[in-house]
């Protein structure tokens, strides 16, 4: 089965003057299925482009199977064209197999054996009967049905022409025509953008039963979990994308026993570094020129005073030398974790949180903290939300869920004071709100990242909570202005000013989108210990299912009203 495994050797790629790939080695041999991780930029779609012939590389070379198959962001069909026609282009080569499979047959049956071209019909039935086996090309009409109504296309009229599909109807379509195919090697670029739950998971259980090579970008933690035997982190590391075996959990485990080996490195480093220094100065000092004997040296001074000296002169040689060489080579310190800055709110922040801090410490006002941040009752947006009751209190953590179109953003635009609603909302006075939406602008897309964020918080919080400390965003695009970086640059931006100045009342909207998997972690981690109430609206699976607060979950105008296990009774549905 060599012959259908995907290998690159040494591929290099350039950019706009940048090297996003350098030297990236793949060997994607079949039943695996390997999942690109890595910071938006890191070359995960560039990479892709490159295995799949795409893309040319400036340095390395590329294998790969002849039915390679990848899926593009749009189909490579014109926007007339029917959604038969990009089935029946799917089951060209099911069907071209069991031709080829008939008509060899019938050129067995038809040249003797003693003929010396029946062997040659054997062998080349031989490889037919593979690929059809691979592709389960007897069974590829009904595997197109069953295809098509996982990924929430079976109701779709074959009539339908390209351009009158959504973006997201012809992006499942895409997917879809792929694994009808069933090709030795399948390519998958942010596969589940366009997919619900249920379309997830079916995709899922279509890939773990593909025979083949499957390379894959996700953002998806819980797709890579469930998908992936094989991750490869192209986050630049000092030799190279690092290639993990196992899934997602098995990812997260080993980065956690890598984290903990480079902390305990470079804190003994530091420690080392430190009394190198010490040693460094302490013999330094005994070996000044103008330091005379001492009173318990006099006796036979003169004798021992030039070999004393210079064995202190050579140790402090030594000493100088190693220091040198260890700041040199040092362990670079590791990146902070994303937390929210409650030691910037300890620091005399001013605003409600730290109030509220100081009135639990004293023992006071315990029945005004106990009051909600914010209550609605009988709250209705006419055609977008209707919410009979809810209370969020003050170290509330809410997890909003729902399909598209449920009024999960309208929600947090109401709890916001952004959008006015029908019925009674009551906000505690002086609440402090902050809201992440899903597209972050700013008055003024000329000004740079740095000083957006130095203007917004102000010169001491912004130095008490550096914006690199962060991690959010890369040094190289802190100068850059505002409206020249990327819509998940913009976003960032805006968690980090939440971060680093946090409001009694957080609320966030889908606030995993155009994070890496990391970060996505480390937010995670940063909601559970921060300050105030936080309310998140979320489709992240990963995230919600290991979620520890309550749960909100809103579901269409007329379905039945119901409350989970995890959810407040007053939890109510659109």
């Amino acid at each position: 089965m060599l012959q259908h495994a995907l290998l690159a050797h040494d591929v290099v790629r350039n950019l706009g003057g940048r090297r996003v790939l350098d030297g990236v080695g793949l060997t994607a041999a079949p039943g695996h299925r390997i999942g690109l991780i890595g910071e938006n930029g890191a070359g995960k779609s560039t990479l892709l482009r490159v295995l799949a012939g795409v893309d040319r590389p400036d340095a390395g070379s590329v294998s790969r199977p002849a039915d390679l198959g990848f899926l593009h962001q749009e189909l490579p069909h014109e926007p007339g064209a029917t959604v038969a026609a990009v089935l029946d282009d799917a089951l060209r080569e099911a069907r071209e197999d069991l031709a080829e499979l008939d008509r060899l047959g019938a050129e067995i049956a038809r040249v003797p054996e003693s003929d010396p071209g029946h062997a040659d019909l054997l062998d080349a039935y031989g490889r037919r009967l593979e690929l059809a086996q691979n592709r389960e090309s007897w069974d590829a009409d009904r595997r197109a049905a069953l295809v098509l109504d996982g990924l929430g296309l079976g109701a779709l009229g074959h009539d339908r022409t390209l351009g009158s599909l959504s973006g997201g109807q012809r992006g499942r379509l895409a997917l879809a025509a792929l694994l009808v195919r069933r090709p030795s090697a399948l390519l998958l670029d942010e596969p589940t953008n366009h997919l619900d739950d249920g379309g997830a998971a079916f995709l899922e259980e279509q890939l773990r039963a593909l025979p083949g090579t499957v390379v894959l970008a996700s953002h998806d933690r819980a797709f890579l979990d469930a998908v992936c035997t094989d991750l490869i982190d192209l986050d630049p590391a000092v030799d190279g994308p690092v290639r993990y075996g196992g899934n997602y959990s098995a990812y997260l485990g080993e980065r956690r026993t890598e984290r903990a080996r480079w902390e305990r490195r470079y804190a003994e480093e530091q420690q080392d570094l430190a009394q190198l220094r010490h040693s460094a100065g302490v013999t330094a000092h005994l070996v000044a020129p103008d330091r005379g004997p001492r009173d318990h040296e006099k006796m036979g001074y003169g004798h021992r005073a030039g070999r004393v000296q210079n064995q202190v002169s050579r140790r402090v040689r030594n000493a100088t030398r190693r220091l040198e060489e260890l700041e040199r080579a040092q362990v670079p310190e590791p990146p902070r974790p994303l937390r929210f800055a409650v030691e910037a709110l300890a620091a005399g922040a001013g605003d409600g949180l730290a109030a509220d801090a100081g009135l639990l410490a004293a023992g006071a006002g315990a029945r005004e903290d106990r009051r909600p941040l914010v209550s609605l009752r009988d709250v209705r947006v006419p055609g977008r939300l209707a919410l009979d009751a809810l209370e969020v209190a003050a170290d509330d953590r809410l997890l909003v869920t729902g399909g598209n179109g449920t009024g999960k953003s309208t929600l947090l635009a109401v709890l916001a004071g952004h959008l006015a609603a029908r019925g009674t909302v009551h906000r505690r006075p002086g609440l402090t709100v902050g809201l992440l939406t899903q597209d972050t602008v700013f008055d003024r897309p000329d000004r740079t990242v740095r000083d957006t964020y130095l203007l917004a918080l102000g010169p001491a919080r912004a130095e008490r909570v550096p914006l690199a400390s962060l991690g959010l965003l890369h040094p190289a695009d802190l100068d850059k202005p505002v409206g020249r970086i990327s819509v998940g640059q913009r976003r960032r931006l805006a968690l980090a000013l939440l971060v680093a100045d946090p409001p009694r009342l957080l609320l966030l909207d889908e606030p995993t989108n155009h994070l890496s998997p990391r970060l996505c972690d480390e937010l995670e981690e940063a909601l559970g210990t921060g300050p105030g109430a936080i309310v998140l609206a979320s489709h992240d699976r990963w995230l919600r299912r290991r979620w520890q607060g309550r749960e909100l979950r809103l579901v269409p105008a007329g379905a039945p009203r119901y409350c989970t296990a995890a959810q407040s009774p007053v939890s109510m549905v659109m």
